[in-house]
């Protein structure tokens, strides 16, 4: 397996995500070829006296740049280069911390959506030491149809099932209360046609079902989905920086934090987005991580990590059977 990696993406570029690959490459003998600007990406190599194979883009998309511009007048970029090569067989996945907008419109124009999903969707899998669960979409659809929510569900149950081994995922429907009458008039369709749907669907859910074990996959607009993460990124920074400061600046909690040390580091990884790589495009013909645009050197890695193991899976394979 073979993941090409956006050298140019991301805040932090090109120095960590080169970081990121290596790490990639000697933890978890992955096979990355970096893309991007041959000078820039050589030079942080040798820093690290190591090789890995590159593929030349002489420009770059950044994080604030219009999308549809972008890619009308940048066709040389890292993005579109490194998305070309996994559709010409020569990658088996891309992996980017750039421009969130520009990767979902390149690969769908690139790698053009599976037979029969309308709506590609961003999905993002939120952790807990208890329970994980994915919530999609994300960000890549802020209007949707009740059609593109069951998609979205679809796509989600085959995700778990491959990736985490869940036999029959539990699939949850974002909404302002469990019943069945709750909800805005999307939620309210959207639900009956779960019902439907052959899935092993739990009825609404509520955004404090997130951290239950409510339900391993949970459904939204793309809108709805964005706040909500957004707003779990933030309480979740909080949670992690007042553990912090408490157990440095206090004497007896920072004993209480020696002797429960492992827990602890144990507990505050959980709830670090970096140790859980990236958000899967799902829906277009071919395996797209999107990492965040801060990532340093070990999300690039658990990034590149999620990929290989998505395309391992067949992830998009498995997608095809129930949308097609």
């Amino acid at each position: 397996m073979k993941v090409a990696l956006d050298a140019m993406g991301g805040e932090n570029a090109p120095a960590a995500v080169v970081q990121g690959a290596i790490a990639a490459a000697r933890q978890h003998d992955v096979k990355v070829v970096l893309v991007g600007q041959r000078s820039a990406i050589e030079a942080e190599l040798a820093k690290n006296n190591y090789e890995l194979e590159i593929a030349d883009a002489s420009e770059s998309i950044g994080l604030g740049e219009n999308t549809r511009e972008a890619l009308r007048n940048k066709r040389d970029s890292s993005i579109v280069v490194g998305l070309n090569l996994v559709k010409a067989g020569r990658a088996d996945a891309f992996v980017s911390a750039g421009n969130t907008g520009a990767i979902m419109a390149a690969a769908s124009f690139i790698l053009k959506r599976i037979k029969g999903v309308e709506r590609p969707a961003l999905g993002a899998l939120v952790v807990f030491p208890w329970h994980s669960v994915l919530l999609l979409d994300v960000g890549a659809n802020a209007d949707c149809k009740p059609i593109h929510l069951v998609q979205f569900a679809q796509m989600g149950n085959v995700y778990m099932k491959k990736l985490y081994g869940i036999d029959r995922p539990k699939i949850g429907l974002l909404s302002n209360g469990e019943e069945d009458s709750k909800g805005n008039l999307l939620v309210r369709q959207s639900h009956e046609l779960l019902k439907g749907a052959g899935l092993n669907f739990v009825g609404n859910v509520e955004g404090h079902d997130i951290p239950r074990n409510t339900a391993d996959v949970i459904v939204t607009d793309g809108f709805t989905g964005n706040v909500v993460l957004k707003t779990g990124e933030g309480v979740g920074e909080m949670v992690v920086l007042s553990l912090r400061e408490a157990i440095t600046r206090q004497p007896h909690i920072k004993l209480i934090g020696l002797l429960l040390k492992r827990t602890l580091r144990n507990a505050l990884q959980s709830l670090d987005s970096a140790e859980h790589g990236g958000a899967p495009l799902l829906g277009v013909n071919g395996n797209v991580i999107i990492a965040h645009g801060h990532s340093e050197g070990r999300a690039i890695m658990n990034a590149v990590f999620l990929a290989r193991k998505a395309a391992e899976q067949g992830v998009v394979e498995a997608i095809k059977t129930v949308t097609s």
